[in-house]
């Protein structure tokens, strides 16, 4: 899988999904907006439902609820991570990146102001919980 690199100051999520999807952040950041979402909206980087709409428009799905981060080693195969996790004017707010585990484990970070965008400084990141995703099953048509 391949790190997609936010456009947008606050298109993480959005990057993230793209990751996910294997589509480039203009890609998706078009399928977000013909559903209404916009990097700017703070929904986007404090609520899951945005993150959670764009995933299934590409036929993922994300777990249905936020599981907290206990280890490394406890994540799924594919993880949204809610990392640099803090309060905003009394809001939550936080920092969409995607867990890999194929062999190895590494984090795809779609920061702009990174030199590398797969990251294994684990220790530095500090997920406050997760989101399972999983690739929906391709829809078959059975013949009669």
């Amino acid at each position: 899988m391949k790190p997609v690199i936010q456009l947008e100051r606050t298109g993480c999520g959005i990057a993230s999904v793209a990751a996910l999807a294997g589509v480039s952040y203009q890609a998706a950041r078009e399928a977000a907006g013909r559903l209404g979402i916009r990097a700017e909206d703070h929904r986007l980087w404090s609520e899951t439902t945005p993150v959670r709409r764009l995933l299934k428009r590409y036929r993922l799905r994300g777990s249905s609820k936020e599981q907290p981060f206990r280890s490394w080693a406890a994540l799924p195969k594919r993880s949204l991570l809610a990392i640099k996790w803090r309060r905003i004017r009394g809001r939550a707010c936080w920092h969409w990146v995607v867990c890999v585990k194929d062999g190895s484990t590494y984090v795809l970070d779609s920061s702009p102001l990174l030199k590398r965008h797969m990251r294994t400084d684990f220790r530095r990141m500090k997920p406050k919980w997760f989101i399972a995703v999983q690739r929906l099953p391709s829809r078959s048509v059975l013949a009669p």
